[in-house]
């Protein structure tokens, strides 16, 4: 994970933050089969599964995805997406 390899920094243990998250209404999203065939489908997308996986996850539900991702911000496809920070 980001938060192991020091390019994220977290001042809180994963599982309270998640549930903080949570209590403030973030939906967790399961991931489906659709979800899977999408997410190896992509076309013209970058080979790491779990981007592969966040975009898709996003593309299925019609979500705008927040990430500061520099490959998925610049993939041409039609994911809907804000830059984080913005």
């Amino acid at each position: 994970m980001s938060h192991k390899r020091g390019r994220l920094s977290l001042t809180d243990e994963v599982g309270p933050l998640r549930e903080n998250f949570l209590r403030q209404g973030l939906k967790e999203i399961a991931v489906s089969g659709e979800i899977g065939i999408r997410a190896v489908s992509l076309p013209d997308f970058h080979k790491d599964p779990a981007d592969r996986l966040i975009v898709a996850t996003a593309l299925e539900g019609d979500h705008r995805l927040v990430t500061a991702d520099g490959k998925i911000l610049a993939w041409p496809g039609p994911l809907r997406r804000l830059p984080a920070g913005v």
